[in-house]
């Protein structure tokens, strides 16, 4: 015998129940002062008792407002999203939203067909890392409110990570320990970070008057860091910098299997300091990213809590085992290091 499955209680059986009209429940349950305290009050009791749940995208209707928003984020199972999420969540939640999160996969098409199925639905979208075109943006922005983190646009609010400055530090850092020779293992050419990582580290480098080669792009996983590793080492270059943490993970795998010493023949650096950075072998030294409150801050934004449109968050660089005094040359089997190339625009 097939069974029915249960129906969900609506405003019309919460009505009958309570011996009132389908719109005095309505008011009851989405404008009570427009309802006597009593009826409120009974009206209340019956939906709990028959637990009724609101029907959100039928309430939105009117008002054009569903109480949820959404946050697309280019891989969510990369360790840096986390805190991003937990943070956006929790502000979200406290300011009566929920938050729908959405897996772009790295991928600009996936990021548009997302946007714009989640646009007809939310009442504003926060875009991690993304790659749309700005002619995408605006056109998404003129349907829902949108802010930007780790992207700068005209005319878009968003958060950044300083990672100009996390560049800065990172170039000084290794000088002082010797360095004269440095590769960055670069991530997708289409994202917005890689440009500014790049930028500055080639700018630091150039006034340290040490030599830097950009090398990639490599895809910021784990599983790429051999790849990287294996161009970084053929480059002489005695301090290698990776895109993000992931890359960098990767590049410590690679080495130690190679039988390679981090940090005696070659130090290794990331950048945004995610879950599991100090338990690799050895701990990494990395930029710290405080995704947390980049997520709370994106939220406040979004709902225009804050007078401030642009928002740049400090990161401070985390020194850990995987960076050291360099190599002398013959040790490494360098040349005299890279060269500094023009820096990609």
């Amino acid at each position: 015998m097939r069974h029915r499955e249960a129906r969900a209680v609506t405003l019309h059986d919460v009505a009958r129940e309570a011996g009132v009209a389908v719109s005095t429940v309505s008011r009851a349950l989405s404008n009570p002062g427009r309802v006597s305290p009593r009826t409120r009050d009974r009206i209340r009791a019956v939906a709990q008792r028959l637990d009724y749940q609101p029907n959100r995208i039928a309430q939105a209707l009117p008002s054009g407002r569903t109480q949820m928003l959404a946050l697309l984020v280019p891989d969510i199972t990369n360790p840096h999203h986390f805190g991003l999420v937990r943070g956006a969540e929790a502000q979200a939640r406290a300011a009566g939203y929920t938050l729908v999160i959405g897996d772009t996969q790295e991928s600009p098409e996936l990021e548009s067909v997302h946007a714009q199925r989640l646009g007809s639905v939310v009442d504003g979208i926060v875009l991690a890392a993304s790659r749309l075109a700005e002619a995408d943006l605006h056109a998404l922005a003129s349907r829902r409110p949108v802010v930007l983190f780790n992207r700068e646009v005209d005319g878009f609010p968003g958060v950044v990570t300083d990672s100009a400055d996390g560049a800065r530090q990172i170039v000084q850092h290794l000088v002082a320990l010797g360095h004269r020779s440095i590769a960055y293992l670069a991530g997708p050419p289409d994202l917005w970070t890689d440009g500014v990582r790049w930028r500055a580290l080639s700018t630091h480098a150039e006034r340290a008057g040490v030599g830097i080669a950009r090398l990639g792009p490599f895809s910021p996983t784990v599983d790429h860091g051999a790849a990287a590793a294996d161009v970084g080492l053929a480059s002489g270059a005695t301090a290698l910098v990776a895109f993000n943490d992931l890359l960098a993970i990767g590049v410590l795998r690679r080495l130690e299997r190679l039988g390679i010493a981090v940090p005696g023949r070659v130090s290794v650096v990331g950048f945004d300091d995610v879950f599991g950075s100090d338990f690799c072998h050895p701990p990494l030294t990395t930029v710290t990213s405080p995704v947390d409150q980049a997520g709370r801050t994106l939220i406040d934004l979004l709902l225009g809590a804050r007078a401030d449109r642009q928002v740049v968050l400090p990161t401070p660089l985390r020194v850990r085992d995987s960076t050291g005094p360099a190599a002398p040359a013959a040790a490494t089997g360098g040349s005299g290091g890279p060269r500094t190339p023009s820096p990609r625009s």
